[in-house]
């Protein structure tokens, strides 16, 4: 993982199901500490990143690496799940036709993320938050009896 990247920050609405599933999950996943998560819509929200609008955040998802860069889009989600040891999950979009493919369609699944229904986020994320969270609890508990809590 290039120190150029992470920790990476990453710009979420949180008034979308899908993007605090998908964040939730990233989050339980962290266990390095290689991201940060700024919710948008938080009192404390320190504003976009440079060059960035809040309407822009709103259109795509946005992060910021560590050395200021800002990405947008599927490349956010590639260098998320390849830092919580993931990247299998994004793989394919790095090939040339499935990621052309991926960054195309990504806007108009970005741009209709209000209308999926919370029952099919749940059905997505809920055995992915599941095994994320006993992955982190086994982190902190290992079956050796050094419990961390």
């Amino acid at each position: 993982m290039s120190s150029q990247t992470y920790p990476l920050t990453l710009y979420y609405d949180s008034h979308c199901p899908l993007c605090v599933a998908e964040m939730d999950h990233l989050r339980h996943r962290d266990a390095a500490g290689q991201l940060r998560f700024s919710d948008i819509w938080a009192p404390d929200f320190e504003g976009p990143p440079a060059g960035c609008t809040q309407q822009d955040l709103l259109t795509l998802i946005h992060a910021r690496c560590a050395d200021g860069t800002v990405v947008r889009g599927v490349e956010v989600f590639r260098r998320a799940y390849e830092a919580v040891g993931l990247g299998w999950v994004t793989h394919a979009t790095r090939w040339p036709l499935l990621g052309r493919l991926a960054d195309a369609a990504y806007p108009v699944l970005a741009r209709n993320r209000h209308r999926i229904p919370r029952p099919l986020v749940q059905a997505l994320f809920t055995p992915a938050l599941r095994r994320a969270a006993e992955a982190a609890a086994a982190r902190r508990c290992p079956a050796d009896g050094g419990c961390r809590l």
